[in-house]
C-alpha cells in the first residue's frame, strides 16, 4: 500500500501462482533424478568396498587405467622367484650360462700334489713308468715366498670347483682330497680319471717360475705313442677342454694368460707327463699362477680370488660338457 499501490486482485495472485508452480515442479523433479544417479552410485560404491549388500566389485571409470596384471611367478617386486640350477645367486660371471645341466656327467679333478707328500720323500721319490719314459712318482709342489703350499692351494680350489659342479648335476671325483698319506703317483692319478670313464679331468696346479713372471696357463697333452702311453684319442678333444678352460679361467678371475710359456698364447703342450700321456680319456692341467711372484701370490692367497679361480674352472668344465 506503499506508494499508493493497490493491492492486486485475486485472480491475477491465483493465476501468478499457478505459473510458480508449474516452473518449480518440473525444476525439482529433474533434482530428485539427478540426486538419486549420482548420490545412489556413491552408496553402491561404499557398499561394493565392504558394506552390506554391496556387489564386491569397485567401480572403474571409462577414463581409468586398467588394474596391473598379476604378478604371477615374477612376483611383486619383479625378481624372478626362479632360483638359479648352479646355486649360484651372485657368483657367476654374466652369460656365462652356468645353469646349464651337468647330470649324468663324470668329473674328475686331480688336485696337484698333496699336503702330506713333504713327509714321505722316498716314496714319493720312486720311478714310475709314463710310457715314453720314467719319472718320480710324484713331488711336494712349490710354494710362495711366505710359505703357503701349492698343495693346500690346489685343494681348496678343488673343493669349491666341486661343489659348484655338483651343484650342477655332476658326479665328481678326486684323485686325492687330502685323506691319503702321500701321492697318488702321477701314473695313478691318470688311472683314476680312465677307471672313472670321466667325461673330462682337470688337473690343478700352481706354477715355480721365476719371480716377474706372471700370469696363468693350461697344459695340453701332446700326442704320444710308447710303452702304455697313447694319446692320439684325446689330443683334439682336450684341446677344446683347454681352450674352454683358459677364456673362463680369464674371464672369471681377470688375470691374463703367462707370456713367459707357450708364446702368449695361454696354452702349453708336453709331452712328458705322466698325468696326460697316460689318460684316455679328455685331461688338461691348469696352472692358476706363479706362486714365486709376489703379485700372482697374493691373488693366489686371497681366498676371494680362490673363489673366482673355481668358478672359471667350472665354467669352463661345463662348456665343454655341453659343446
Amino acid at each position: 500500500m506503499s506508494n499508493g499501490s493497490f493491492p492486486p486482485e485475486p485472480g491475477r495472485r491465483g493465476g501468478t501462482l499457478a505459473i510458480v508452480l508449474a516452473a518449480l515442479i518440473p525444476a525439482c523433479f529433474a533434482g530428485w533424478l539427478l540426486w538419486s544417479s549420482v548420490g545412489g552410485a556413491k552408496d553402491d560404491g561404499a557398499g561394493g568396498a565392504g558394506g552390506a549388500g554391496g556387489t564386491g566389485a569397485p567401480t572403474t571409470s571409462s577414463t581409468s587405467s586398467p588394474p596391473p596384471p598379476s604378478s604371477g611367478a615374477s612376483g611383486a617386486s619383479g625378481a624372478s622367484a626362479t632360483p638359479s640350477p648352479s646355486g649360484e645367486a651372485s657368483g657367476d660371471v654374466p652369460g656365462e650360462g652356468s645353469g646349464k645341466t651337468l647330470k649324468g656327467k663324470v668329473v674328475v679333478i686331480d688336485p696337484g700334489h698333496n699336503p702330506h707328500n713333504r713327509d714321505h720323500p722316498s716314496q714319493i721319490s720312486r720311478s714310475v713308468d709314463i710310457g715314453t719314459e720314467e719319472k718320480e712318482c710324484d713331488t711336494t709342489g712349490t710354494a710362495t715366498n711366505s710359505g703357503y703350499p701349492e698343495a693346500s692351494f690346489t685343494l681348496d680350489v678343488a673343493r669349491r670347483a666341486r661343489t659348484l659342479l655338483e651343484a650342477r648335476g655332476a658326479t665328481v671325483r678326486f684323485t686325492q682330497d687330502g685323506d691319503r698319506p702321500y701321492g697318488p703317483c702321477v701314473d695313478e692319478r691318470a688311472e683314476i680319471g680312465n677307471k672313472a670313464h670321466a667325461d673330462a679331468v682337470v688337473s690343478v696346479h700352481a706354477d715355480g717360475a721365476a719371480a716377474g713372471e706372471r700370469g696363468f696357463h693350461v697344459i695340453l697333452p701332446k700326442s704320444v705313442r710308447g710303452g702304455g702311453a697313447d694319446t692320439s684319442a684325446i689330443t683334439v678333444p682336450s684341446r677344446h677342454l683347454g681352450e674352454r678352460l683358459l677364456d673362463r679361467f680369464e674371464r672369471a678371475t681377470g688375470s691374463e694368460p703367462a707370456q713367459y710359456i707357450g708364446d702368449g698364447s695361454g696354452l702349453d703342450v708336453r709331452g712328458d707327463l705322466g698325468g696326460l700321456n697316460l689318460s684316455t680319456v679328455p685331461k688338461v692341467f691348469i696352472e692358476c699362477g706363479n706362486m714365486r711372484d709376489s703379485q700372482d701370490a697374493a691373488e693366489l692367497t686371497d681366498a676371494a680370488w680362490r673363489g673366482r679361480a673355481a668358478r672359471g674352472i667350472a665354467q669352463g668344465i661345463t662348456d665343454f660338457l655341453n659343446e
